[in-house]
C-alpha cells in the first residue's frame, strides 16, 4: 500500500490522479501512510477476510455435493490476496492470519497484471505455486515470497505462478463464481477453473457453489464459508527405522519427546525427526528402539509417527 499511495501522489501532482483526494486522505490514515519514514509491512487488514476451508477425506459425508458446484484442484502453495483500487494494484499480502497478511506487492508486481479494468476497490485471492519438478515446491513457493532481496526473488520469479480462485468488491456484480473467473482469465490471469494443474502439487479438490448469491446466503462458520470444503487426499505414510528418542523443552517450558528416525522422503520433504507427543503416546503405539514405523505429515507440514508396522511380527 505504501508503494501505491507514493504512486497516487506522484500521478496527483503531475495532474493525472488515480483516486480521489477523499480516498488518498482515508487510506492514508487507515495504513500510517506518510510521504517520509517508515511503513509498517506487517499486520495491514485484509479487504475482505481470508478464510480457512472445511477439510472432508470422503466425499460421502457431504449432503448435495454434486449440483451447483464448481469442482477445481486444491493447489499446494502460497495464498495471498490483491487489493486493486480503481484498476491499478494497490496492495499485496500473504495470508497471515486470514485478517492480518504481509505486504508482498513490489514482489506480486512481477507476477500479476498491475492494471485491470475494475472499478473501486477488488480484492482477488488466489495460490502461489511453484512446479513439483523444483524440490519442496510449496516451501519454494511461501519462502520466495519471504525474501527481502528483490533480486533474488526475481531470479525465483520466473518459476512461480499466480492462480486466481476468488473476486471480492461491493461493485462485482457478477452472479457466478465460474464466470468471474471468465472474465479474470481475459484481464491476463490464471484462473483456477481454467488452469493445467498438471506439474504442480495439489492437495485434493476444492467443491464450491457457483452462484454468488447462493454461496453467500450460505453464510460463514468462524474459520470457513459453509459453501465450500477441501476433499483431502488420503495419502499413505513412509516406513522407515525409529534410530532414538530424545527429549526437547519446548517455549512453553513443557518436555516432550521426539523420535529420532532413519532418514527417509516423506512427500517433498526429508525427513529425520517426527513428534512423539508424550510417553503415552508412545506405550499406545508399542515403539521400541530399532522398530519399524509409518510416518506421514501431518496437515502436509509436521512429521507424525501414526503406527509401528512390525507390531504383529514381533509379538509373535
Amino acid at each position: 500500500m505504501q508503494h501505491f499511495l507514493e504512486k497516487a501522489s506522484i500521478m496527483y501532482y503531475s495532474g493525472a490522479p488515480i483516486i480521489s483526494d477523499a480516498e488518498f486522505d482515508s487510506l492514508s490514515r487507515l495504513y500510517n501512510y506518510e510521504a517520509v519514514g517508515h511503513t509498517v509491512t506487517d499486520g495491514i487488514p485484509h479487504l475482505y477476510k481470508m478464510y480457512s476451508l472445511q477439510k472432508v477425506f470422503d466425499i460421502n459425508d457431504i449432503d448435495g455435493v454434486a449440483s451447483g458446484m464448481v469442482r477445481t484442484p486444491k493447489l499446494d502453495g502460497a495464498a495471498v490476496s490483491l487489493l486493486y483500487i480503481n484498476g491499478h494494484l494497490a496492495q499485496a499480502l500473504t495470508r497471515g492470519d486470514g485478517n492480518l497478511g504481509r505486504d508482498i506487492t513490489l514482489k506480486l508486481e512481477e507476477l500479476v497484471p498491475q492494471q485491470i479494468s475494475a472499478l473501486d476497490k477488488v480484492q482477488i485471492t488466489g495460490e502461489i505455486v511453484a512446479p513439483d519438478t523444483i524440490p519442496n515446491s510449496r516451501n519454494f513457493a511461501a519462502g520466495s515470497l519471504n525474501l527481502k532481496d528483490m533480486v533474488e526473488f526475481r531470479t525465483r520469479a520466473e518459476n512461480l505462478r499466480f492462480v486466481a480462485y476468488d473476486i471480492q468488491g461491493d461493485h462485482v456484480n457478477f452472479d457466478r463464481l465460474s464466470t468471474a473467473m471468465d472474465r479474470l482469465a481475459q484481464e491476463g490471469f490464471d484462473v483456477i477453473t481454467h488452469f493445467d494443474a498438471t506439474g504442480y502439487p495439489t492437495d485434493g479438490e476444492v467443491f464450491r457453489v457457483d452462484s454468488y448469491d447462493a454461496f453467500y446466503r450460505m453464510g460463514y462458520t468462524a474459520h470457513h464459508p459453509r459453501g465450500a470444503f477441501a476433499l483431502k487426499e488420503q495419502k499413505d505414510g513412509v516406513t522407515t527405522e525409529l534410530l532414538d528418542v530424545v527429549w526437547q523443552v519446548g517455549k512453553s517450558g513443557v518436555v516432550s519427546p521426539v523420535a529420532i528416525l532413519k532418514p527417509v522422503e516423506v512427500g517433498d520433504a526429508l525427513v529425520s525427526r517426527a513428534t512423539l507427543h508424550n510417553i503415552e503416546y508412545i506405550r499406545s503405539l508399542h515403539l521400541e528402539i530399532g522398530c519399524q514405523v509409518e510416518v506421514i505429515r501431518s496437515g502436509e507440514i509436521i512429521p507424525r509417527i501414526v503406527r509401528r508396522v512390525d507390531i504383529e511380527k514381533n509379538s509373535s
